[in-house]
């Protein structure tokens, strides 16, 4: 679908936003624009937590659903799943590649300092239902910032957003 949406885009950037489409986030926002909650047994305390709402819930419900449909009908039928659900999600695809901060960062802390950011979780809240996550980045010994999140791998994009926006301010100068 990218190949055919994105004809002139390079493998790198293709697989990027492949990678956006495909995480975590991006199959919760499709679960979420289909209403998929609202169809998945929980047990009462999972319930009560607000596990109808939580992306990894989200994500593998979708995943789930897809993986159905392939065995239930084979390729044919669950592509045309796959098509009809990220139809949207694929003519907003160039914006969401630019949005993984973690990536943009590593190619330019590679290509400025052949050195890749470091990231540190340095706390963590809350009971394991509900866990916010505290996360560190540093590049070449040096605290670009910190960020929070409900996943770890979420405050590290965080992070990453605010080292990039450091580093544009400094070049900038």
């Amino acid at each position: 679908m990218l190949m055919r949406r994105f004809p002139e885009a390079t493998e790198g950037d293709l697989s990027k936003t492949r990678a956006v489409m495909v995480s975590e986030t991006g199959l919760a926002r499709v679960a979420e624009d289909m209403d998929l909650g609202a169809w998945i047994f929980l047990g009462r305390g999972e319930e009560q937590a607000g596990g109808r709402a939580r992306p990894s819930i989200l994500a593998d419900a979708l995943e789930a659903l897809l993986g159905a449909v392939y065995l239930d009908g084979g390729f044919a039928p669950a592509r045309a799943v796959v098509e009809r659900l990220f139809q949207r999600k694929l003519e907003n695809a160039q914006l969401g590649a630019r949005l993984d901060f973690k990536s943009r960062l590593q190619e330019r802390s590679q290509a400025l300092l052949q050195q890749a950011p470091r990231y540190a979780v340095v706390g963590q809240e809350g009971p394991d239902h509900d866990k916010t996550f505290r996360v560190a980045i540093s590049l070449g010994g040096e605290e670009l910032g910190q960020a929070i999140g409900k996943s770890k791998k979420e405050a590290e994009q965080s992070a990453a957003a605010l080292a990039l926006e450091k580093l544009e301010k400094r070049d900038e100068r």
